[in-house]
């Protein structure tokens, strides 16, 4: 059962495969995601990053009805980034529960990378 409150987390460490993958598959192919800087790193897609939130989603059965996101600072390969999804409003309706979710994003220096905040619903 949720309810307004609950915060969830997930993290993960992106890889170069995975964001050339993400290149392919989004066709953002801007030169910053598919070569590397000087310290032989790529930049994470920003979206690619914010799907660490819809791992977080997916657990909840969540439908987003819309999303805000501010991209704080570059995310690139190697990095570890932590999603950590606070569950600001949960409100019954017939049949479902209306959500609203902050969610703040670090990476593993503790850096905010990422703000979001969507509202849905969740189904009972």
């Amino acid at each position: 059962m949720i309810k307004t409150g609950d915060v969830l987390s997930w993290s993960r460490t992106f890889t170069e495969e995975e964001t050339l993958q993400f290149a392919q598959l989004s066709g953002d192919q801007g030169k910053h995601h598919i070569e590397y800087d000087e310290h032989g790193r790529l930049m994470v897609h920003g979206l690619l990053t914010a799907s660490i939130g819809t791992k977080i989603g997916g657990d909840l059965n969540y439908i987003a009805r819309n999303m805000n996101m501010e991209f704080i600072r570059p995310v690139f390969t190697g990095d570890t980034i932590t999603c950590h999804a606070k569950l600001t409003r949960v409100e019954n309706g017939e049949g479902y529960k209306k959500v609203t979710v902050q969610s703040t994003y670090t990476n593993q220096k503790d850096k905010q990378v990422l703000l979001a905040t969507s509202s849905g619903i969740v189904r009972d």
